[in-house]
């Protein structure tokens, strides 16, 4: 009887030095992708170019009208250009139409001369980050890197696929940071009162979308052509984000919730819904 108590007991000490191993180890493996990602965001805030001068009147006269009005409406005329970007996010993903949705959280830091950005968005149980993704644009290339615990890679995602894809995420978040749609690197034409053309070029790369506006001046919605991965292949299909809720963020009305999905030949396909609960402009460092 007491050998088979004291054999019970070392088992159960063996497994609480399994389980606390297994917990350290997941919490180290956090620690070093948060600080990975923090080292990516302190790179592109030290690399931006600062642009402190007031946008005025003079400086929306060349869009189009509707983009006059939507900056209008979001008040950047009179307010000091943005040179980077700290936000908060909040929300559900999931990653096909089968799979159930989770929770999750994310960080991302802008640069805006030159454009970039790094993104990291953890679906969390408890005080553990179960899957964390860091989603990045630097140098003209884009990267997604995602891990379970924090330790084992499951996805590496790079190539000009992903290079364009990120240029056009860049471009559809400008959103959030409005006075970059007047740099020298973003060009306007107009479709009609509603609706314009935007593309954006960095280097030699550049990509494109349709912006869409309702009659106050509030943007509804963007467009574009994006690549993603389909049953292990590169598939290019149209891209779309609707924004359904705007309010006051640093004394600019911007959308702060909204989704984005994926329009296919085999049906629409919404992978997620964010808000922002969180916006800092002109932050140095992480």
């Amino acid at each position: 009887m007491a050998r088979t108590l004291a054999v019970w007991q070392l088992g159960l000490i063996v497994l609480v030095v399994v389980v606390v191993a297994s917990l350290a180890t997941i919490a180290v493996g956090g620690v070093m992708f948060r600080s990975d990602f923090d080292a990516g965001a302190q790179e592109i805030l030290l690399s931006s170019v600062q642009q402190r001068n007031v946008v005025t009147e003079t400086d929306i006269e060349h869009v189009p009208e509707s983009v006059q009005r939507y900056l209008r409406y979001t008040g950047v005329v009179g307010r000091e250009r943005v040179s980077t970007v700290r936000l908060e996010q909040r929300g559900m993903l999931r990653q096909s139409i089968d799979e159930p949705w989770k929770s999750i959280t994310a960080v991302e830091y802008f640069s805006i001369t030159p454009p970039a950005f790094v993104w990291m968005g953890q679906a969390t149980v408890g005080p553990l980050s179960i899957v964390s993704a860091r989603d990045s644009y630097v140098d003209e290339r884009g990267r997604m890197l995602i891990r379970m615990l924090g330790i084992k890679t499951i996805g590496d995602v790079q190539g000009e696929e992903m290079d364009h894809s990120s240029l056009v995420r860049y471009l559809n978040e400008m959103m959030w940071f409005p006075t970059a749609y007047l740099n020298d690197n973003i060009h306007w034409e107009a479709i009609d009162n509603n609706s314009a053309a935007v593309t954006i070029t960095d280097g030699d790369r550049s990509a494109s979308g349709t912006v869409y506006f309702d009659e106050k001046g509030a943007m509804t919605s963007f467009v574009s052509e994006r690549y993603h991965e389909v049953d292990g292949a590169y598939v290019r299909d149209t891209w779309e984000t609707p924004m359904t809720h705007y309010r006051e963020l640093n004394g600019l009305k911007l959308p702060v919730r909204g989704q984005a999905l994926w329009r296919m030949s085999s049906g629409d396909f919404c992978y997620i819904d964010l808000e922002i609960t969180a916006l800092e402009f002109n932050v140095a460092e992480p």
